[in-house]
């Protein structure tokens, strides 16, 4: 008998009774990362030790909170073992791997990147039966450049802004992009300020051993000749109020797209993305040499639907594919 395997409040196996990355309250829930977006007030959790203590920072409370460090296998049920792999998206993030004695393994990624990054772990995924693979960026024109020359261009965009008289503000979520950007500003000697969320949350994370260069809590009265790293906000906010000649740079692999800048208010983009690239994504499922893979979130359709093109059984889960499967094999994906 082979994985059920439900998108319902994130991944949901109802075969071992757990949910991968649900954004809902549920009895028992493994946790990829500390992002909002795939935390809740569970009941139990399953994490790596960096999530469980960003979890907390960002959403404390009672739990019981299951820890495992990485490649490290513990027996989640009594038919089924879990080991918890780097997966590259921001400190801590990890793929969670099922091995079953009758369903067999099942690998879930969670958020992931293969590039090295200067903050999260080097993702090391391994060969499955069923691969669950997010694909955010799953289209041929998603391929990031590397990060040493995206962090080359921030860098060089940041001085020539203050040589102008302005002030840069480099705009990344609050927790693994904007450490992101913090390291890998290391090196430039430019002067660095942080938002208050953003100097919160890299404390923890400096707390785990990572290294940052120098640098300060935002203080509007001497902000000018700071570079300033901040959550992503609309132009007129009270924050960038505060900010004497703000011009905004969006980190994203959004970038890439034409319509960023106007849909984000931004000055400019870069292209430094802590998802995989659509190259990624490729190389993932070579590396796993899944029998079948579902995708989910972003082009999940399109990059199923490529993946079968090069002999890859693989659907999208979700609604859509209603659209292109019929019910018999849509409901393989529900």
């Amino acid at each position: 008998m082979s994985w059920q395997i439900q998108e319902k409040n994130g991944i949901h196996l109802p075969q071992i009774g757990w949910r991968l990355d649900a954004h809902k309250p549920a009895e028992h829930a493994f946790v990829s990362h500390a992002h909002f977006d795939h935390m809740a007030r569970h009941g139990e959790i399953l994490c790596t030790a960096r999530t469980g203590r960003l979890f907390r920072a960002r959403l404390p409370g009672k739990r019981t909170m299951h820890q495992l460090p990485f490649g490290q296998t513990e027996a989640l049920t009594p038919d089924c073992a879990v080991t918890l792999l780097p997966a590259g998206h921001m400190p801590g993030s990890a793929m969670c791997l099922l091995q079953h004695a009758e369903h067999g393994r099942l690998l879930y990624t969670g958020d992931f990147k293969l590039q090295a990054s200067f903050t999260s772990e080097l993702c090391t995924p391994q060969p499955a039966d069923v691969l669950v693979m997010e694909t955010t960026f799953g289209r041929p024109q998603y391929q990031f450049p590397a990060r040493e020359r995206v962090m080359a261009d921030i860098a060089d965009w940041c001085r020539q802004t203050l040589a102008d008289g302005a002030t840069p503000v480099l705009l990344g979520y609050s927790l693994g992009k904007a450490q992101e950007l913090l390291a890998g500003l290391a090196g430039t000697g430019l002067p660095i300020m942080l938002h208050d969320e953003v100097h919160r949350l890299t404390r923890v994370c400096s707390s785990f051993g990572l290294e940052f260069p120098q640098h300060e809590e935002f203080d509007a009265r001497t902000v000018s000749g700071h570079v300033v790293i901040a959550p992503p906000q609309p132009r007129d906010s009270g924050f960038l109020r505060k900010i004497p000649g703000a011009r905004t740079a969006l980190a994203s692999g959004w970038a890439l797209d034409k319509s960023t800048l106007y849909r984000c208010g931004c000055d400019t983009a870069f292209p430094l993305s802590d998802h995989a690239g659509f190259d990624e994504l490729l190389r993932l499922v070579e590396l796993v040499r899944p029998r079948c893979v579902y995708t989910v979130h972003g082009f999940a359709k399109d990059f199923a639907a490529t993946l079968r093109e090069r002999g890859v059984e693989a659907w999208a889960l979700g609604l859509e594919n209603q659209l292109d499967l019929g019910l018999g094999l849509a409901n393989r994906a529900s």
